[in-house]
């Protein structure tokens, strides 16, 4: 979508697109309430909605990308509702809205996903019994992460993943080529990240360790029911990857695909995304068992 400049416009600006629609909750139709998460890092503000005014025992933790803000995800936290599941949409360390940490750079995931992580124990320690994590992009490897631990199994009841990073050293090497670098600088790049020497050069606190988010290598590791959407014009997490993941557990993973670049699938086709996403969370039985 185009946005309204708030500073005048000078010429040779750089302009970009973005997916998001909704800039908070009220202009999605969503009644939404400031709440903190204590973190380790300290407190973390989130958005909780309660849909209409019976009690919800399903939760639907909502995790943005990287780069991205939570206000990306209102468009998933609308099916949500509409499913009678209270959202709790929350925010981590270094996303500009959440604590900032030394550099304040992205740690891809691996520091960010304590703070998600206790955005879940919040929501059990507030009346969820289950959850299902909708995850964008670097959210969606967040949400694979946490599904994955023990402490969460029977509690993440399912995964909502919209262009998902599967796997960052492929992630990275793609987002080379889009910039039009030689295919070999992706892999120059990696070591800056998981090696802990030049990890630090790099403001990293500690090095990323990249092949604990290869989901194609862990996929034996899924538990639970997950639903993909994905562009097959995705510049930044490649498409191949989602069928891949698909091609190995189709006994946990539906994929839908899109005409659409990263993370603008319901921007492409906002119905079908809506109607996908409401048949599936009527699949696995949490829409009509989320009351009471």
């Amino acid at each position: 979508m185009l946005e309204e400049p708030t500073q005048g416009l000078v010429v040779g600006a750089r302009a970009s697109w973005s997916g998001i629609l909704f800039p908070n909750p009220a202009d999605a139709g969503l009644d939404a309430t400031d709440v903190d998460v204590q973190t380790d890092v300290g407190s973390v503000p989130a958005w909780l909605i309660t849909p209409g005014d019976s009690p919800s025992t399903t939760w639907a933790i909502h995790i943005h990308g990287l780069g991205s803000t939570r206000a990306g995800t209102l468009r998933g936290v609308q099916i949500a509702s509409e499913a009678g599941l209270t959202s709790l949409v929350v925010m981590y360390r270094n996303d500009g809205e959440g604590p900032t940490l030394g550099t304040g750079r992205s740690d891809l995931g691996a520091t960010e996903v304590n703070d998600v992580r206790a955005a879940v124990r919040f929501a059990q320690e507030n009346g969820a019994h289950c959850v299902i994590l909708f995850g964008w992009s670097m959210g969606a490897a967040i949400a694979l992460q946490l599904a994955a631990e023990p402490e969460f199994r029977g509690i993440v009841a399912g995964l909502v993943l919209e262009s998902p990073v599967l796997d960052w050293v492929s992630t990275i090497k793609a987002n080379c080529a889009r910039s039009g670098l030689p295919a070999w600088t992706g892999a120059l790049a990696l070591p800056w990240l998981d090696f802990r020497p030049l990890a630090r050069l790099t403001g990293l606190a500690n090095p990323i360790g990249l092949r604990h988010f290869d989901w194609i290598a862990r996929a034996d590791e899924l538990t639970g029911p997950t639903l993909i959407l994905h562009g097959t014009s995705d510049t930044s997490a490649p498409f191949e990857l989602s069928t891949r993941l698909r091609a190995l557990r189709p006994d946990l993973v539906d994929l839908e695909a899109f005409e659409a670049d990263h993370t603008m699938t319901w921007n492409s086709d906002r119905e079908r995304w809506r109607a996908v996403v409401t048949t599936w969370l009527a699949s696995i039985s949490i829409a009509e068992s989320s009351t009471g």
